[in-house]
């Protein structure tokens, strides 16, 4: 029995164009995923360590695919845990020696394979030199960080901190989130 309905067509355009949005949502949606899960990290900046570049409470961006594919240079500033302990903050430091290298800090400059570090951003003159009194040389997988704000930093000075392994840096810092004043790249 027909009771004269009509069998309705299919409008295969809007089908088509259902389809590719919802393609095109599912890949968006992977893709800030995939973005968030193993690039991106928010995280904030504690202490005054790595003032004037970053201030205590600064909201960072950190890039943690970088140093999957590449190792940290001279200057990068780094993202990592101490010791590799989880529970603990993520510490904010700048990158003065890598594996290899030898450190030392005289008379307030630090010096790397025998030669004045060039700064990327004005320092002042470190008074305590700390475990960097002695030179250090690095092992193959180590790296020596200071805070821009050397006399007010707890770095590779010091014995709590150390060298930091490559497996303990979490990622590079990339983007300022916050304050909106000085929100950009890093």
């Amino acid at each position: 029995m027909n009771f004269g309905r009509r069998k309705k067509k299919v409008n295969v355009a809007v089908v088509k164009e259902v389809f590719v949005l919802m393609i095109e949502i599912l890949l968006t949606v992977l893709l800030a995923f995939t973005f968030v899960y193993f690039i991106g990290l928010r995280t904030s900046v504690v202490g005054q360590s790595m003032a004037e570049t970053l201030n205590g409470g600064d909201e960072i961006l950190v890039n943690r695919f970088i140093y999957k594919v590449t190792d940290p240079k001279y200057n990068d500033i780094v993202v990592f845990l101490p010791n590799g302990n989880e529970k603990s903050h993520y510490y904010v430091k700048r990158v003065i020696a890598v594996p290899g290298d030898t450190v030392q800090i005289k008379s307030g400059t630090v010096y790397v394979n025998g030669e004045v570090f060039e700064e990327e951003v004005e320092v002042s003159s470190i008074e305590d030199a700390g475990l960097a009194a002695e030179e250090i040389t690095l092992g193959p997988d180590e790296y020596f960080v200071l805070g821009d704000n050397r006399n007010n930093s707890e770095d590779s000075r010091y014995a709590n901190i150390g060298n930091i392994k490559k497996e303990y840096i979490i990622g590079k810092a990339w983007f300022r989130v916050t304050p909106f004043s000085d929100i950009g790249f890093i």
